[in-house]
Formats: structure tokens, C-alpha cells, sequence
């Protein structure tokens, strides 16, 4: 949809604003539709678009460690190896939801994945 824009500021707000444009189409046809975004401010635009009470923000905690461990593409070594300029988590910022409707956290000790919702949502274990 998108496969001219770079990660720079300016594209990746184009990005999210057509996101969530199309996230709100498929919202209006009753399909529950997910979606990344960096930055609060980028959240906040989703928030505008997507009607309200549509829109439920999850964050899936996970330490930078294990994201580069898990990478199948190795984007993390070229951002790493400056081949990819403004790759989030190291050389453009990450700003984790302040109060997530659904936290999930990888909890490295006893292999579970746990999501602790806000009010109205329940519980949901997974066992790795």
C-alpha cells in the first residue's frame, strides 16, 4: 500500500494515517483489525480516526534483546550496521503505551506469556 516510503518521520506518519484508515474500513465491516504504531502522537492520530470505544491499545512488552533475537528478516543487524536509518528501538524512538487497554509481558522465567487488561476485559493466559 505503501512501498515508497522510507522510515523517516514524515512517511511513517503517512503510514500510520493510512492504517488507520484502513483499519477503521474494517472496523465499520465488523472485522477486528490490528495494528503497530511507535510513537504516542502516532496512537493518538489512530485514536482520531478509528470511532471511539473501536479503538483498544495493546502493548506487547518485550525487552530489545529479544526482539533481535527473534528477527527472521535480521532488520535489527542492518539498523544496527547503519544499512537501515531510523529503524525503531535503536536509531529512531519507541514510546511504550502509557495505559494500555491490554498489557501483555513475556515473562522469561516461566515461559508464559501473560495479558493484564484494563476494566471490561478479561484475562488471557498463553503457554509458550
Amino acid at each position: 500500500m505503501n512501498k515508497d516510503l522510507s522510515f523517516g518521520p514524515d512517511d511513517r506518519r503517512e503510514n500510520i494515517r493510512s492504517i488507520a484508515e484502513v483499519a477503521k474500513l474494517f472496523v465499520d465491516a465488523g472485522i477486528r483489525y490490528g495494528v503497530h504504531f511507535t510513537l504516542s502522537c502516532d496512537r493518538n492520530i489512530a485514536r482520531s480516526i478509528i470511532h471511539e470505544g473501536e479503538f483498544i491499545e495493546v502493548n506487547v512488552k518485550c525487552p530489545l534483546s529479544e526482539c533481535e533475537r527473534r528477527d527472521p528478516k535480521v532488520l535489527y543487524k542492518k539498523a544496527r550496521a547503519g544499512e537501515i536509518l531510523q529503524f525503531t528501538g535503536i536509531s529512531a524512538p519507541y514510546e511504550p503505551p502509557v495505559r494500555p487497554e491490554i498489557l501483555i509481558e513475556l515473562d522469561r522465567q516461566n515461559g508464559k506469556r501473560v495479558s493484564r487488561p484494563g476494566p471490561g476485559l478479561s484475562n488471557i493466559i498463553y503457554t509458550e
